[in-house]
C-alpha cells in the first residue's frame, strides 16, 4: 500500500471531498507508475482517478463503524510521534 494514501473510514470531522480525492489519485499514480502522465495519457489518467474516488466515496457511505469516530487531529499528533522517533533514530 501507499505510504502516503491514509485511511478514510470513521474520523470525526468526517472525511472531505478533497482527502478522498487526493487518496485516489495516489492511488492511481502507484498503480500506473506515473505522477504525471504524458499528455496522451492525461484523460486515462484523470478519469482513473475519477473512476476511484467516486468507488471510495461509495465504499465510505456504505461501512458501518463499530465504534466511536477516530479524532482526526489526535491520529495526526501520533502519526507525527512516531515519524519523529524514526528520525530519531535514523
Amino acid at each position: 500500500m501507499c505510504r502516503s494514501i491514509q485511511p478514510l473510514h470513521n474520523y470525526d470531522p468526517p472525511t472531505t471531498e478533497d482527502e478522498v480525492r487526493a487518496a485516489a489519485l495516489q492511488f492511481v499514480r502507484k498503480v500506473s507508475g506515473m505522477t504525471r502522465p504524458a499528455p496522451r495519457n492525461q484523460a486515462a489518467f484523470d478519469g482513473a482517478v475519477e473512476a476511484v474516488a467516486a468507488a471510495t466515496k461509495e465504499l465510505l457511505r456504505s461501512l458501518v463503524a463499530t465504534t466511536a469516530p477516530h479524532d482526526r487531529t489526535l491520529e495526526r499528533q501520533r502519526a507525527r510521534s512516531r515519524w519523529e522517533r524514526r528520525q530519531a533514530r535514523a
